[in-house]
């Protein structure tokens, strides 16, 4: 840290993409230490002074270096480091692959600052307790842990939705979207709440008041896919 403030590294080939990262970067309290084009050079900095964070887009179309091998290379030189993606890209490999190369958070470029701002957050302040823990301390539902846990508007009508017991193929058409963007939501409300599968999403949305009590009573009636 820099006087105390956390330290960022941006990377993306677009500079008004740059300017507006930094903003978001700025109201969240972090002091972005390089702003930068091109993978190599910021491979470098990295390296070099090892920020706090590290936000980038990996489709570095315009460079020779691609943004998903600086990616995974500035994870293992700099073990502490948190690398959350920005793209625009909606390809599952290509989010799995973000991932697989040490991102821990994947945010679309079409997201609302506050829902790339709110994730951000929750990965420097985690504060979800997970029904089985060992020490897990006696809490009050609310629905509003549901921001505090990084989750976006539509993360949170999906997750209710899931936990009422709908199918996938039943919230896509609820909601007019494809079966493939409920997949990609789902993919990431349990890396946000550290869960694993649909069972243990809608254990945490009933425990955290995103679930009427009316739905919580009825049967799901529906057999539980993944995701």
């Amino acid at each position: 840290m820099h006087d105390g403030r956390r330290t960022a590294v941006l990377l993306d080939e677009h500079p008004i993409w740059l300017t507006a990262l930094e903003r978001v970067l700025e109201e969240l309290g972090f002091e972005p230490i390089a702003k930068l084009k091109n993978p190599v050079e910021a491979l470098e900095i990295v390296k070099r002074d090892r920020p706090d964070l590290f936000l980038l887009d990996i489709d570095t179309n315009g460079f020779q270096s691609d943004g998903l091998a600086c990616l995974q290379e500035a994870c293992q030189q700099v073990p502490s480091l948190k690398a959350v993606v920005v793209s625009a890209s909606e390809d599952a490999a290509r989010i799995d692959a973000a991932f697989a190369a040490g991102a821990v958070v994947y945010v679309l470029k079409r997201a609302e600052p506050g829902d790339l701002a709110s994730a951000i957050r929750q990965v420097f302040a985690r504060s979800l307790y997970l029904a089985g823990a060992a020490t897990q301390p006696a809490r009050t539902a609310r629905a509003d842990d549901a921001e505090t846990a990084g989750l976006t508007r539509r993360e949170r009508e999906i997750l209710q939705l899931v936990a009422e017991g709908l199918t996938n193929g039943d919230v896509a058409r609820k909601l007019w979207v494809t079966e493939q963007t409920v997949k990609f939501h789902l993919a990431n409300i349990f890396r946000k709440l550290n869960v694993t599968n649909r069972t243990q999403a809608s254990r945490w949305a009933h425990a955290h008041g995103l679930v009427s009590e009316e739905a919580a009573d009825e049967p799901a009636g529906r057999e539980l896919a993944t995701a």
